[in-house]
């Protein structure tokens, strides 16, 4: 689908979950020093603009998007210096994720091996800390060049600046710009000779223990890893596939919400809870009673006392189960999982906002959480 007189694709065309209206403008700089140039005279503008990577985290209103979309195609991954036993990568923006976690473990190094079949671009992977199976991009990132908005100027953003939480950032907490390259660093597991296959990192996940039959903390061959977590994430729809109706998706739609244990203390007894430490900045704390805008509720003080939450099992004990959809919508939860929403091919950005927001309403009602979105809103509202 695209505009005919101009022929811009629409965001449906360039998100994985595949709604969105054609945008007033839309520009692909093939190399960085263009996508410098071009982001700069965007903003000098003064028009509206949105960053656009992979699509994987982004859902996108029917009406387009007025002004400019920027979408960041650049490639390239370089070896830079590294001390021994280690390696270090600066990958240029655009690289899809995916591929560079697949060239990690094919040469034997090991970081982000937890983190593949991760829709989405590399520039993105920063933003929101992508995390799975017990793996954050945290553990391997050392920094990041980035196009300050405020200034114009090109600044090297290290991991500690970049406040890195649970599925956020200070780029997502509103330092504006654009991630031109990611520079991570990993374990180089390679064996001299070929002999022996080069291990993962320790497995800190439980799931993903039990499926490598591997107690936690073992460390196994890092393609072996790769081929666990890749099945895993397919077994729930999350790893894009054509022949999959359930990957048309932008994946989690909301993050596991985290709470104090004092309020956790009042849910039922086999909610799944997992201690914070220390204190991530995106705190969602229970309603008060009383008629209070839960947007008007302030974000608990940091303290030692914190839990996280699981999103799917709020959704799935608040009644709605997988393959749910209201009347008449082309949007659904997954058939292999609660925390994705999914378009049925006929989807509308207010379909999966609608169903989004009544998702919110339930667990609302249910267990007095507000589940807070994964994905980036453009031009649509829960």
């Amino acid at each position: 689908m695209n505009d005919e007189t101009t022929g811009t694709p629409a965001l449906a065309d360039l998100t994985t979950m595949r709604v969105g209206g054609v945008p007033e403008t839309l520009i692909a700089p093939a190399d960085t020093d263009a996508l410098v140039e071009a982001a700069r005279e965007v903003w000098a503008s003064g028009e509206e603009w949105l960053l656009l990577g992979g699509g994987s985290n982004t859902v996108a209103s029917d009406d387009g998007f007025e002004g400019t979309v920027i979408h960041v195609v650049t490639r390239g991954i370089d070896r830079v210096g590294a001390p021994d036993g280690r390696v270090r990568l600066r990958v240029q923006a655009g690289e899809p994720w995916d591929e560079v976690v697949a060239l990690t473990v094919r040469n034997g190094w090991s970081g982000v091996e937890a983190l593949s079949g991760i829709p989405g671009s590399t520039g993105a992977a920063p933003v929101q800390n992508i995390g799975a199976y017990g793996q954050e991009l945290e553990s391997a990132l050392v920094g990041v060049d980035f196009l300050d908005a405020a200034t114009g100027e090109v600044v090297r953003l290290s991991r500690a600046e970049l406040e890195l939480g649970y599925r956020t950032s200070v780029l997502k907490r509103g330092r504006l710009g654009l991630v031109l390259a990611v520079e991570l660093e990993l374990s180089d597991n390679s064996v001299p000779g070929g002999v022996g296959a080069p291990l993962s990192a320790p497995v800190a996940y439980v799931q993903l223990a039990d499926s490598l039959g591997v107690p936690l903390g073992s460390r196994v061959p890092v393609a072996e890893l790769r081929r666990a977590v890749l099945a895993l994430r397919a077994s729930k729809g999350m790893v894009l596939d054509p022949d999959d109706p359930d990957s048309v998706s932008s994946g989690s739609f909301f993050t596991n919400p985290i709470v104090s244990e004092s309020f956790a203390r009042g849910l039922p007894a086999d909610a799944p809870r997992w201690p914070v430490t220390p204190p991530e900045p995106d705190v969602v704390i229970g309603l008060p009673a009383g008629g209070v805008h839960p947007l008007d509720i302030p974000p608990l003080a940091g303290g030692p006392y914190e839990v996280k939450l699981s999103a799917a099992w709020l959704i799935e004990n608040a009644g709605i189960r997988r393959g749910f959809a209201l009347p008449g919508s082309g949007a659904a939860i997954s058939s292999k999982h609660t925390l994705a929403i999914v378009n049925r091919g006929h989807a509308t950005a207010s379909d999966v906002a609608q169903l989004a927001s009544f998702i919110q309403a339930r667990v609302q009602a249910e267990f007095g959480v507000l589940l807070r979105p994964e994905p980036v809103l453009v031009g649509l509202s829960l």
